[in-house]
């Protein structure tokens, strides 16, 4: 029998060859020869790129450059770089040694190989709350929504009271929810911001009374991007800070460094009333990336360590944006952080199946599923129940 084998990781790799019953010696040596990789890099210098081709030739790899690249028509190109994980290492260390800018590349391509492969560390979250955790993304985790809003495009008003958010965020609990995600503005397209202290009103007495509660024992996030919001929730015990804005308010980031706090940076074009008004992108999947690039800079700069990003699904994105982000979710992992999926019954579901928000609980399965696949560390969704299990399958699979 003949089969062509699906190697994404060294996790698979190893599998492989201890199903062979491979010598465990050489195992570590073997694994990052069978994981073949394609990396891109933007706007290199002729004289490097071609030093650089000729490198990853002589490690039996492979650089494609622009058309008049060699015969000196341009003077930059874009590079892709094929070739195994092995490969790769021996390439860096080759140009580490060259002139031409190709000590930083080196480094550069170093740093993103690691972020690629690394384990990602847990984080100790709560150190000024009554209650404190530890999230390990070994497994990914379900983040449940309760939104205490009027208009909510899913939930509408059902949880718009202390009570009934409260009763609601218990159930999620019960279902299987990781982490509790509590928001008092909706950012459903075209709604309108609402004050400070109408926010606080309605987050600030379910975060007070689920950190009271003996029976929550998961940590609370804290959906907004006003700082005095974040600070008087942290103050009240929350955990993490969820901001659609990306922490554009370089305030946010004081606060969730007072408090220690985990940090959610989305990327979104425009804001929540407009944002759906023809986005418009050169390269949506380069763009966010490297804005969700800037902030994570940003934020470590500034004393910030527990982070995780979202692309931002239907915050400033056509469908097509949408699905071209999904797609190329694994891109995302080099930057070393949790990656956050929000798909949730969202209206680019609807667009494909043309179906109603109370239809489109299938299409979200499907695209957390590709997801999961891709490296997503945590699903935001409203249906918490089905979201575990479809991580039960996938990761069921996974380890198969």
């Amino acid at each position: 029998m003949y089969t062509i084998k699906q190697i994404r990781n060294f996790e698979e790799a190893k599998k492989e060859m201890l199903a062979i019953d491979v010598d465990g010696g050489g195992i570590p040596i073997m694994a990052p020869k069978s994981v073949f990789k394609t990396i891109k890099i933007t706007d290199v210098s002729r004289t490097a790129a071609i030093v650089m081709k000729q490198e990853m030739l002589s490690v039996g790899g492979d650089v494609a450059v622009a058309k008049g690249t060699i015969n000196a028509v341009v003077d930059k190109t874009d590079v892709l770089i094929f070739g195994t994980v092995a490969q790769i290492r021996e390439f860096i260390h080759k140009i580490s040694l060259q002139p031409f800018g190709l000590k930083k590349i080196a480094k550069d391509l170093d740093i993103l190989l690691t972020n690629y492969h690394k384990k990602l560390e847990s984080w100790q979250i709560g150190k000024y709350s009554p209650k404190k955790y530890q999230l390990n993304f070994d497994l990914p985790l379900i983040m449940g929504i309760v939104n205490v809003t009027p208009d909510s495009f899913f939930d509408g008003s059902k949880y718009a009271s202390t009570d009934a958010a409260v009763k609601h965020a218990k159930e999620l609990v019960k279902q299987g929810a990781d982490i509790l995600d509590i928001g008092g503005e909706s950012s459903r397209p075209g709604s309108e911001s609402v004050s400070t202290q109408e926010e606080l009103s309605r987050v600030l007495p379910v975060i007070k009374k689920l950190i009271a509660d003996k029976t929550i024992n998961v940590p609370i996030s804290v959906d907004t991007y006003k700082p005095e919001v974040a600070e008087a929730c942290l103050k009240a015990g929350a955990h993490i800070i969820n901001d659609i804005s990306g922490f554009k308010n370089p305030r946010m980031i004081s606060v969730c460094k007072k408090y220690d706090a985990g940090v959610i940076a989305m990327h979104m074009q425009g804001n929540p009333k407009s944002m759906q008004q023809n986005p418009s992108y050169d390269d949506v999947v380069r763009e966010v990336f490297e804005y969700l690039e800037d902030t994570i800079v940003n934020a470590r700069n500034l004393g910030i360590t527990k982070i995780a990003i979202d692309p931002g699904i239907g915050f400033g994105k056509s469908l097509e944006h949408n699905l071209l982000l999904l797609k190329n979710l694994a891109e995302f992992k080099s930057l070393g952080c949790p990656i956050l999926i929000g798909t949730s019954r969202k209206s680019f579901i609807g667009k494909i199946s043309n179906v109603d928000v109370d239809k489109r609980l299938p299409g979200t399965i499907a695209a957390n599923c590709y997801a999961l696949l891709n490296g997503a560390n945590i699903l935001r969704v409203h249906d918490v129940e089905e979201a575990k299990l479809t991580v039960d399958v996938v990761e069921g699979i996974k380890k198969a």
